[in-house]
């Protein structure tokens, strides 16, 4: 059996690309096929990568405390649930810019005061982008939803409880959505 490494490892233990070769190439859905050596100089000819543009989603909280959460069905699982507010970084626009016209587009939600609070990657096996999260506090409704076609949401208001008990209850579903409330509330000293 081999002994655990005690020192810090700085290898980077990347892998090789031998060839590549799209599969799908649509508005929504990008996967490559990869051929790959790995450092033990083993061979996978069928690795396969999902690319996808760069995600956003806001905790957006109200001047007076209430989160502006937004409800809407998810084909994939085949549920409606309470989010926060989410969408896709487009092509040269800055994460938080992104993260502002989501907030505004699905929620009519704006202004107050906005931070980065976390940036994580859906699943860094298989996909290639990142996920920006922000923290946006003393937010206030401007307007009313700026829906597409193929948007069906709902906004809600719900207390500091009310997430709370979402989350542990397993009622938010969607992992990048949860770990930055998650983060949230164990910022605020309520911990895990």
């Amino acid at each position: 059996m081999k002994t655990p490494s005690t020192t810090p490892n700085t290898d980077d233990r990347k892998w090789e690309i031998l060839s590549s070769e799209y599969l799908i190439q649509r508005p929504w859905l990008t996967a490559r096929r990869d051929h790959v050596k790995l450092p033990t100089g083993v061979e996978n000819k069928e690795y396969y990568i999902l690319e996808y543009p760069d995600w956003v989603n806001v905790i957006a909280i109200t001047k007076e405390g209430e989160f502006v959460m937004i409800r809407q069905y998810r084909h994939g699982l085949g549920e409606t649930r309470y989010e926060l507010s989410a969408g896709v970084c487009e092509e040269g626009e800055d994460p938080m810019e992104s993260a502002r016209r989501e907030l505004y587009e699905e929620t009519g939600y704006g202004g107050g005061e906005w931070q980065l609070w976390m940036t994580v990657s859906p699943n860094p096996s298989t996909s290639t982008n990142l996920t920006y999260s922000f923290l946006a506090t003393d937010v206030e409704c401007i307007s009313t939803q700026h829906l597409e076609a193929t948007e069906d949401i709902t906004v809600h208001l719900l207390s500091e409880a009310e997430v709370r008990a979402l989350l542990e209850n397993d009622e938010i579903r969607q992992a990048l959505m949860a770990a930055p409330l998650w983060k949230y509330f164990a910022s605020k000293g309520k911990g895990v």
